[in-house]
């Protein structure tokens, strides 16, 4: 037993997954904080000053939520109908709603009551936006019209009339005080011009559009509806640079990152895409519990929200940089300890002796090496193992069905040991990684515990889920194997057109072999 050889741990990669500086970044936030509203949340919109908070509308009221806060701080309720948009003017002091009556309040942070009310707007309003001025408001209404506003008169100055159906999102330029941009239902984005009284340039998305960004530059604009996310130059008349589709639902909600070279998409798959906006590639995905409607990104990135179906808001906290904690520093050994026999030079008679590194067996080896193989499996499949280093347990499971001895040690097993397998086996047979090693060990713990099946509820309901994932992934198996003939097939086919060629007799009666292309 002396030259027992410990079982080697063969490394699994995790297919799929890369680490980029993107997945490093985007994963640097905290487990979400999920906070309850009172129906959909349909808008959420950061503050552009400290403290950043931010605006969440749902139902017919406005929360503003501190960045930190799981409670809203103020909260504005003085609406005849469902409030559908909100959003803070470039200071953070006012802020804008629109609502389903076709009203549009302003209010001011500090109070609660609106400071002003615009009415023109025969039904719901779904967008509205402070101009780069900052004394004027742009609102878009399922009425089919776009209102242009005066904030010290109270006033409507413009009314455009150029859409043929609801007008759901819109921006402004944060440059130009007379530029804003709607999108609507009639699948169409428009930019308007309040010095031209009409639109000045106009893009057909193909879908009816959801929500619309323009970048800081105004140059680039981009526009979202059914599956698509689509980039408009304006500065070459509205010229499409690129079309993204890899949402399986419709898009409804888009935002820019700070530093404006990410840009974030949410959609109803349940799902926030994060596309780097110089080669327009998905970088990383978020996942979320319902369908997204709404989503924000805070100052420097610290925080983002964003706002789902069934009326729960996510809110996620960058991580903070850990200090390191200043250890008191322990005294060093004297500098002639370790120049001490450094320049000892080796005599004639000096015999040079190696000691060798004692190597340490692992404790399931150590029960391997005496046949404890239930043991053995008993330690790979306590649970801080299987979760952290599963490939461990699959290594010993293989290396038990090498000797043979797979099934005695998974028999006799009582109902808290045989749980710990079938956990271990639920879990992870599904993975193409461990899959040919874990089909195996499924196989016999059918054949060994299916005579004594139904003597206990926890474990039946167990064994008839990894039977049933056993016969999918079978399934799965057998038409990969499908697929991998006809493909096969397929380029022996065109091997076989590409290789053809004939026998030609020459003039001077020799043949000559010749390939035909095909």
């Amino acid at each position: 037993m002396a030259g027992y050889k410990p079982v080697a741990i063969q490394t699994y990669p995790i297919l799929g997954e890369k680490i980029t500086q993107d997945t490093l970044y985007w994963n640097n936030y905290k487990t979400p904080v999920q906070i309850k509203e009172f129906g959909a949340v349909s808008k959420v919109d950061f503050s552009p000053q400290p403290p950043y908070n931010y605006a969440v509308t749902a139902s017919s009221r406005i929360h503003i939520y501190g960045r930190y806060s799981q409670e809203p701080i103020k909260t504005f309720s003085r609406f005849k109908d469902t409030a559908y948009c909100a959003t803070f003017r470039q200071d953070g002091r006012l802020l804008v709603a629109g609502s389903e009556d076709g009203g549009v309040q302003l209010f001011d942070i500090s109070g609660r009551a609106p400071l002003r009310q615009f009415e023109g707007h025969t039904k719901a309003v779904h967008t509205v936006d402070f101009t780069a001025d900052k004394y004027h408001v742009v609102s878009g209404a399922d009425d089919y019209t776009v209102k242009l506003w005066d904030i010290p008169n109270s006033k409507e100055i413009l009314t455009f009339k150029e859409h043929s159906d609801y007008v759901r999102c819109g921006c402004a330029s944060k440059l130009n005080p007379d530029l804003f941009i709607t999108g609507s239902y009639d699948h169409t984005v428009k930019m308007f011009d309040a010095r031209t009284n009409t639109s000045v340039l106009s893009v057909e998305h193909g879908q009816p559009v959801e929500s619309v960004l323009l970048f800081p530059s105004g140059g680039l604009l981009v526009s979202a509806g059914g599956r698509y996310v689509k980039v408009w130059d304006m500065l070459k008349g509205g010229q499409l640079l690129v079309s993204l589709k890899n949402h399986h639902k419709t898009v409804t909600c888009l935002c820019l990152s700070s530093s404006g070279q990410r840009l974030l998409s949410g959609s109803l798959d349940r799902k926030v895409k994060v596309y780097s906006t110089t080669a327009y590639k998905v970088v990383h995905s978020f996942d979320y519990a319902a369908s997204i409607l709404s989503l924000a990104l805070a100052h420097e990135d610290e925080t983002i929200v964003v706002g789902m179906t069934n009326g729960i808001l996510s809110v996620k906290h960058r991580k903070s940089e850990a200090k390191k904690e200043s250890l008191p520093r322990r005294r060093r050994p004297a500098y002639r300890t370790f120049i001490k026999g450094k320049n000892y030079m080796k005599q004639r008679d000096d015999i040079l002796i190696n000691r060798p590194a004692k190597k340490h067996l692992e404790l399931y080896d150590r029960d391997l090496k005496h046949f404890r193989i239930s043991k053995a499996l008993d330690r790979v499949l306590d649970p801080t193992c299987t979760i952290k280093t599963p490939e461990i347990t699959v290594s010993i499971i293989k290396e038990l069905n090498r000797r043979g001895v797979l099934a005695n040690a998974l028999a006799g097993r009582d109902e808290k040991e045989i749980s710990h397998v079938l956990n271990f086996l639920i879990r992870h047979l599904s993975q193409p990684r461990f899959a040919p090693v874990l089909i195996n060990a499924a196989e016999i713990i059918i054949d060994i515990y299916l005579p004594v099946i139904g003597q206990s509820p926890v474990v039946d309901k167990k064994f008839l889920l990894l039977q049933g994932l056993v016969e999918k992934e079978i399934d799965y198996q057998r038409e990969l194997l499908e697929t991998l003939g006809m493909m096969d097939m397929l380029f022996a086919t065109m091997r076989r057109k590409e290789g053809t060629s004939v026998l030609e007799h020459t003039s001077d009666g020799f043949p000559e072999n010749k390939k035909i292309e095909s």
